[in-house]
């Protein structure tokens, strides 16, 4: 009886040792996990710590002039322009058509008369229609001052109460390469046309050169409610939904995303009402480098 109590005793004692054996065991395995999950974390830490910081474009936000704009088109006319019938059998030498003239020069040369000019202009011929009555005897010449053109134009009556004498515009020419002219406001309607609902404006411009013919269609732009306002680069927003944001960049470096209210756009940049102060430093380009409140390299461009 008592070897059989030994044996039972012994056999629970090997079994109780055996279980702590593979509890140490499975510890250790866990031990030995966690250590090397450390290192290896500790070891890419180290490795990406090493990396240099993203080297971002930034800005100075300033101030800039702004505008808003109406667009709209009309017709160049020269700013003055007089009209000759003229019997072809009184004619002694050719007209010369499409030159420039001085004032006090011989437009024809008629058997009874010359006609001299009255201002300086360039001689063209007209094109006739149905109110010119005009016999096969006989010919009408024009000459016309294009040195200025004016420009009639159609305002929609929602702009009419900002359209002002004086008002800078942006004249642009389809058929020259788009040149862009610049011109002036200098008249409007004293009342909105009723059946169009716009207002009428006359726009001077400046044609010494000649480079527009009266007759051309161009495209024009009027500049009202100019302004100083502070600006960033259009690269530099994030759009979410209807918000606008951009980095702001602190004097440490990290690039903290901030909300801002804009304005008017105007080439290539965005007018800013609110959110940013004048001094400020932004960044203008390369947003996609960015972790929010992440360090970076400034480069100022």
């Amino acid at each position: 009886m008592m070897d059989r109590g030994v044996n039972t005793e012994n056999f629970n004692m090997k079994r109780s040792t055996k279980i702590i054996s593979i509890i140490i065991v499975f510890f250790l395995i866990i031990a030995a996990v966690i250590v090397g999950r450390t290192m290896i974390g500790m070891h890419f830490q180290k490795k990406f710590s090493k990396r240099p910081l993203p080297g971002i474009i930034v800005k100075t936000v300033n101030e800039k002039v702004f505008q808003n704009k109406v667009e709209t088109f009309g017709t160049a006319v020269p700013i003055r322009t007089k009209a000759y019938n003229i019997e072809k059998y009184e004619i002694i030498s050719p007209i010369k058509f499409n030159q420039k003239i001085k004032k006090g020069d011989i437009i024809a040369k008629l058997k009874t008369r010359n006609i001299i000019a009255p201002f300086d202009g360039v001689i063209g011929k007209r094109n006739f229609s149905d109110d010119i009555e005009v016999s096969e005897s006989s010919i009408v010449i024009n000459l016309e001052d294009s040195s200025i053109l004016y420009v009639d134009v159609d305002i929609p009556e929602i702009y009419s109460r900002f359209i002002t004498n004086e008002l800078s515009t942006d004249i642009k020419f389809p058929g020259n390469n788009n040149k862009v002219y610049k011109g002036i406001v200098v008249s409007t309607a004293s009342k909105i046309n009723t059946e169009k609902r716009s207002l009428a404006a006359r726009i001077s411009l400046d044609n010494s050169n000649l480079e527009i013919l009266p007759g051309s269609l161009l495209e024009i732009t009027i500049n009202y409610n100019e302004r100083n306002s502070l600006s960033i680069p259009d690269t530099s927003v994030i759009l979410e939904g209807n918000k606008v944001y951009i980095y702001k960049v602190s004097q440490d470096n990290l690039a903290k995303k901030t909300k801002i209210e804009i304005g008017t756009r105007d080439d290539g940049f965005l007018e800013v009402t609110s959110g940013l102060n004048e001094g400020e430093t932004i960044v203008a380009e390369g947003l996609k480098k960015i972790r929010p409140n992440g360090k970076i390299k400034p480069i100022n461009k």
